[in-house]
């Protein structure tokens, strides 16, 4: 009896335990399900989570150049020392350090005590020569006059002895004939006489002329327009004939043009090809601030050997007179131009060992990362030559925190571009 009571006892602790066994199935299960169930509601709510905006350009053409910039002086487009042709002191100056003068215009005029003489000799020449003229007009026009006479003479007794023989006799026909032809002769005598006494006289004027010319040298006048930048004589002072060799002579001021200024730049050899004459250049001037528009004018079609450089002027007009010798510039020379060519924005681009890549949002917004080669770049636009087509959206903002197969939302934004101040 006991024994059976306790066989009841223990499958009814069995029971138990199966059913408490259950119950914590039960709740396992139910605690997995509850798991699952908050799993899947948090991914619910992530995909519906807004996707990240990314600032994007779109591959467009355009017109791409490289410039070269090469530092140099600017110096006047003439620069000389003016000298003097022709010996004499100082007597008035007319310009000084800074003063702007005018082509033509008299800077300083000499005394020339020699040749003020030699001007006053050669107008009494020129007097003598004249009444010399004069006296020759004279003498000549008295033996035209004897010549007139004696010729009708003889011409009226040869008539007579030719219609009338024995009228007039034989020796006064010839008596007459011998003095018109001495008649005719001396009227050849004073013609010689006369252009004798013409050349002198011409020669006396162009010896006049020529004195005078010299004399004019006293006035020292500007050949160009420009500003004096060196006086070398004061009041007073012996300038020495400029036009030997051998002469010690001191010039009067330099004078340097100062409305047109060269500036002088070697250019290395790998840009020679890109030289043009004409070519616009922009002439930026530090210590001014400010830029000015320059044309290359000339070069000398040589690479020198020791440089490797080929010498080149860009010509700078100052009409406002605000450049001035000596000062510093860089000039801007374009060395290549391009199109219409496909081009994105530097910002778009990532240099990764020797490989260029971009990222592009594509139609359904994924992100595609690209190699890409490149072309011509300025500071703001590279040149596709490969790997991205026109139209095409490249993200140029924001690149670091987006990976390739990743969703984006794409807001196109405006690339600011840098622009030289307009020259001046």
């Amino acid at each position: 009896m006991m024994q059976a009571v306790w066989i009841r006892q223990t499958t009814r602790d069995r029971a138990g335990a199966w059913f408490v066994s259950l119950l914590s199935a039960i709740g396992l299960f139910a605690s997995v399900i509850g798991l699952s169930s908050c799993s899947a509601s948090d991914k619910k709510v992530e995909a519906g989570a807004p996707l990240p905006t990314v600032g994007v350009a779109k591959v467009v053409k355009k017109s791409l150049g490289r410039e070269l910039t090469l530092s140099s002086e600017l110096v006047p487009f003439q620069e000389i020392d003016v000298y003097a042709k022709e010996s004499g002191y100082v007597k008035d100056l007319k310009v000084d350090y800074g003063t702007h003068v005018k082509a033509g215009e008299v800077m300083a005029v000499l005394e020339i005590p020699e040749l003020e003489a030699q001007l006053q000799q050669d107008q009494e020449e020129i007097k003598n020569a004249t009444n010399e003229v004069t006296r020759a007009q004279h003498e000549l026009g008295r033996y035209q006059a004897m010549y007139k006479a004696l010729h009708l003479e003889y011409t009226r007794l040869n008539g007579v002895f030719q219609s009338q023989p024995g009228i007039v006799a034989q020796q006064e026909v010839d008596d007459a004939q011998g003095k018109d032809l001495a008649a005719a002769s001396q009227v050849d005598a004073g013609q010689a006489a006369l252009d004798a006494a013409e050349s002198q006289l011409g020669a006396a004027k162009a010896k006049l002329i020529h004195d005078q010319t010299l004399f004019d040298y006293s006035k020292i006048t500007a050949p160009f327009s420009g500003v004096v930048t060196e006086r070398y004589a004061n009041l007073g002072t012996l300038m020495q004939a400029g036009t030997g060799s051998s002469t010690q002579a001191m010039p009067l001021v330099r004078l340097s043009e100062d409305d047109l200024f060269r500036l002088v730049i070697p250019v290395p050899e790998a840009y020679v090809p890109y030289i043009k004459i004409g070519e616009q250049v922009n002439v930026r001037v530090p210590s001014l601030g400010r830029s000015f528009p320059g044309k290359i004018a000339r070069f000398s079609v040589e690479v020198r050997s020791d440089t490797r450089t080929m010498h080149t002027e860009v010509d700078v007009p100052n009409p406002q007179k605000v450049l001035l010798p000596g000062l510093y510039a860089e000039a801007d020379l374009p060395v290549e131009e391009r199109h219409d060519i496909p081009s994105v924005p530097i910002q778009a681009l990532t240099h990764e060992g020797n490989r260029t890549v971009a990222l592009v949002v594509g139609p359904d917004g994924t992100v595609e990362q690209r190699p890409v080669q490149v072309g011509i770049q300025t500071s703001m636009y590279a040149e596709v030559l490969s790997g991205l087509n026109e139209g095409e959206q490249v993200i140029v903002s924001d690149r670091s925190g987006v990976k390739p197969g990743e969703k984006v939302h794409p807001q196109q934004i405006e690339v600011l571009e840098y622009h030289e101040p307009p020259a001046q």
